[in-house]
């Protein structure tokens, strides 16, 4: 790993200029007029891969392509999948950034541009690590196979039939996703949980037209109110969910988990004045980290009805609805959640209101065995490239792709995060540390060292 570390240090500034170069590329996804932008930064990143000897392809879907690449088999080695994305998210708004979003500059030791930390940053680290391995050793001591998609930051339609039309051809042991953040500056984390989410929409009708408030009300249901009084049945005043049968499946925090989140470095203060709260809230008997990373939430996203102008109208809605989700937690069941929520739904709907509801869209949530020794080589890969060992950590967030990896392929997921969670993500101004950018890619390198010590399940 000496030989291999030298090589990083010595191209520091060459790998750099090629993570600028794809930065440079305005890929964003979701915007047909930038569709020949996210055909290039695919392009860019499947001439990395063939640059190096690696077998490779640009496979078509019905949007963005998909990039595929695969190093040698190794006899006896595990087998490991890296999946990243190099599609941004929109700019906008573009009047809040200090620079253009698709120049890269350099700013306090970041790289400041759409796409740095999420995820081209990342994505590249376990790029160059190969070129790393390459370049001192001419070879892998593991075999990677690479999905790199285009449509991460629009729904990913197109990614679940790929891996199910590939599934045969994408067999592994273990999957590696950079997409996430450290616990903190200078403090690297595994993320071993996720939540996993229910997205619903409700709709309520009333009267047939708005009504004068003085006139009517009192004699007629007012869809606002009944759409207040059923969403606020649904969380009680201790942040208990009220559904019935929510809780059952729910899998408590095991003790030493409990234990390792008490002992990070959470500021509790600090956390209240980041998002600009005088206190906490949330379920009673828990933690702030825990709530946040272990246990089931339920949130109202957006509430619409009657006028929303300037000054006073004394109207009586005719209609109301709102958006709301709930975070899950490993071993609940969306289906059977969403069909409770519905049931309870449907029951708080008073006489004189018609209700519609409609399902957005749903995931379980994951956690990854603690004592599983791929667990154990990223910890050790993370402390040779940080010089700092990582903190073990959940995520309140969901990553859908974990979940159709581990349905489709059989594997779990490594999340390691190289970002910060300051790094303006979707927002203006996004940036990445370049020194984490270089941590990242060493501890990359000395990830698939160590993984190649583990002796396969399954030949």
């Amino acid at each position: 790993m000496q030989e291999i570390e030298q090589y990083l240090t010595k191209h520091r500034e060459r790998n750099e200029n090629e993570l600028f170069e794809l930065l440079r590329m305005a890929s964003v996804s979701t915007d047909s007029q930038y569709t020949d932008e996210v055909a290039k930064a695919g392009n860019w990143v499947a001439d990395q891969f063939q640059s190096l000897g690696f077998t490779t392809e640009i496979i078509q879907t019905k949007g963005h392509p998909i990039v595929y690449a695969e190093t040698p088999a190794v006899a006896g080695a595990p087998i490991v999948l890296v999946y990243g994305h190099y599609d941004v998210q929109p700019p906008d708004p573009l009047d809040e950034w200090i620079s253009p979003p698709f120049e890269p500059v350099v700013r306090d030791g970041n790289v400041v541009a759409r796409g740095a930390t999420d995820d081209k940053g990342q994505m590249l680290t376990h790029i160059k690590s190969a070129q790393a391995w390459m370049d001192t050793a001419g070879s892998l001591p593991i075999q990677i196979k690479y999905v790199i998609e285009g449509e991460e930051e629009c729904g990913s339609s197109n990614l679940e039939p790929f891996l199910e039309e590939y599934r045969d051809r994408l067999a592994c042991d273990i999957a590696v996703i950079s997409d996430t953040s450290q616990f903190a500056k200078n403090q690297p984390a595994i993320t071993y949980g996720l939540k996993g989410i229910v997205y619903f929409e409700v709709f309520l009708e009333g009267p047939k037209q708005d009504l004068h408030s003085g006139t009517f009300g009192g004699s007629v249901y007012n869809p606002l109110n009944a759409l207040t009084q059923m969403l606020g049945a649904l969380v009680d005043d201790q942040g208990r969910i009220q559904i019935p049968g929510f809780y059952d499946d729910v899998v408590e925090l095991e003790q030493r988990e409990r234990d390792q989140f008490a002992a990070l470095p959470f500021n509790e203060q600090q956390f209240k004045d980041k998002v600009g709260v005088d206190t906490v809230h949330g379920e009673s008997g828990y933690t702030t980290l825990e709530r946040r990373w272990a246990r089931p939430t339920l949130d109202i996203n957006g509430i619409w009805g009657g006028y929303q102008g300037e000054g006073a109208k004394t109207v009586l809605p005719g209609k109301s609805g709102a958006k709301f989700s709930c975070r899950l937690v490993p071993n609940q069941d969306p289906e059977k959640v969403g069909a409770a929520i519905e049931k309870m739904l449907q029951d708080l709907v008073p006489d004189g209101i018609r209700m519609k509801i409609k399902h957005h869209h749903g995931a379980p949530g994951v956690v990854v065995d603690l004592d599983s020794p791929y667990m154990a080589a990223a910890a050790s890969a993370i402390e040779q490239g940080f010089g700092v060992a990582p903190v073990f950590i959940r995520e309140g967030g969901s990553i859908p792709v974990v979940t159709v990896l581990r349905d489709l392929l059989g594997v779990d997921t490594l999340l390691l995060g190289w970002g910060l969670d300051d790094d303006n993500t979707h927002g203006p101004n996004e940036k990445f540390s370049l020194e984490d950018f270089y941590r990242g890619t060493k501890a990359s390198a000395s990830l698939w060292q160590e993984i190649s010590k583990i002796k396969r399940a399954v030949e």
